[in-house]
């Protein structure tokens, strides 16, 4: 499929400046831009007539296989029921401009290869299998009374149970034997997970460092689940790439966080809408109380972050019903941010964190062909990003798939 935008306003995210005129997508990539370019016949041809368009957007931490707030279910749930729920749950991610997503646990080689073949509807999907979790850790969703545990692969779910050095080293060889882009491991306690505190740390040394080392055997990074400064900076000690929430950091996190040359992938809007709507799409009781201990301390680590020169990634990490606030997160976040940092984070600034620099992210020559037309400026309100009314077209590997 060859595409050509004309008389379009195109950003350069490294920059932060739009150059006037076309752009060129053919085989899926981004092959020419310029005024008045010319392309072959057959070329499907779209007067942007002066809209603005940026790259694809990147949604470092969703949740695809959460159909519900209730994670400990989908365990029981029928693979293939998970999986319908999954397809949907990507289409309107896709709808709303988020062409690329990493998946933060729960989604396998087979909801990938399905959208990689055109079989499901959605962004380019980058996984990690189950999270790893200690025994009472936040993957583990066993009641107090419950002794079983039922880590089959067939099944699905967001987590699995391995303690000591030797049973994380499996747990972790196992995922990347599937395919794994990245390992997830859980350093702290969680609001989802029922037996844990928040301000718990999780794994030990010795284990959260055996699974770094088998992430970079394999040429992959370790993402950690961590709320409290003592969890995250554990684990950055350790070697993680990118720590997921980070609600609570301190001073000491972020210099761990420049040491390490690591990201922090904040997702503000989760805490947001559990708050308002977790119970409504099946988030239990007891840990719908455990939201206000990290809700309002999202934005000051953010802007803490921030002004300390950490690298950011946009991410979501929304369940159930409420995936439908994915683009709320960046109203949320320009509280503490300028446009242009906010937009970086999901775009080049995620594409970094995963390893595709240069690949999405960016409108460059070579990369593939990911963008979105806008009816606005994002720059000047990244509101723009969070109202689908602005959003014209979607177009992923060179193809319109939205609007």
């Amino acid at each position: 499929m060859n595409l050509l935008l004309r008389n379009a306003l195109i950003l350069d995210v490294t920059s932060g400046e739009y150059a006037e005129g076309d752009l060129r997508c053919a085989d899926g990539r981004v092959v020419e831009t310029g005024p008045r370019l010319s392309a072959p016949d057959g070329t499907r041809v779209i007067d942007a007539a002066g809209a603005h368009v940026v790259p694809g957007l990147i949604d470092a931490h969703v949740h695809v296989t959460a159909s519900t707030a209730n994670l400990g279910t989908l365990g029981s749930m029928s693979p293939s029921y998970v999986a319908a729920h999954s397809a949907q749950i990507m289409g309107g991610m896709l709808d709303r401009g988020f062409t690329t997503v990493r998946d933060a646990s729960g989604a396998d080689f087979g909801l990938a290869d399905a959208q990689a073949e055109g079989l499901i509807r959605g962004p380019r999907l980058l996984f990690c299998g189950k999270g790893l979790s200690q025994t009472g850790g936040h993957a583990d969703f066993r009641g107090r009374g419950e002794h079983q545990q039922d880590d089959h692969p067939c099944c699905a779910g967001v987590g699995r149970v391995a303690d000591g050095v030797d049973a994380v080293r499996v747990a972790a060889r196992d995922e990347l034997r599937k395919g794994a882009h990245h390992i997830k491991v859980m350093a702290s306690g969680g609001v989802a997970s029922p037996t844990d505190r928040i301000d718990s740390t999780q794994y030990s040394m010795d284990e959260l460092r055996a699974a770094v080392e088998e992430a970079e055997a394999a040429n992959r990074y370790i993402a950690a689940h961590a709320y409290t400064a003592r969890a995250v900076n554990r684990a950055l000690e350790a070697g993680v790439r990118s720590i997921e929430h980070g609600n609570l950091i301190d001073d000491t996190s972020v210099e761990l966080f420049r040491r390490h040359d690591a990201f922090l992938v904040p997702t503000l809007v989760t805490y947001w809408a559990l708050k308002e709507e977790g119970r409504t799409f099946g988030l239990p009781e007891r840990s719908w109380r455990k939201v206000d201990e990290v809700l309002e301390a999202g934005l000051a680590a953010l802007e803490r972050a921030a002004r300390g020169g950490v690298r950011l990634a946009y991410g979501t990490d929304l369940l159930g019903g409420m995936h439908r606030h994915q683009n709320h997160e960046f109203r949320l976040r320009r509280e503490v941010q300028q446009p242009i940092d906010v937009l970086r984070a999901a775009t080049a600034g995620a594409a970094e964190l995963v390893g595709m620099a240069g690949e999405v992210g960016t409108l460059a020559v070579g990369a593939h062909a990911d963008l979105l037309v806008l009816d606005g400026d994002p720059l000047a309100d990244i509101g723009v990003l969070a109202d689908a009314a602005h959003l014209r077209h979607v177009v992923q590997a060179g193809r319109v798939v939205s609007g």
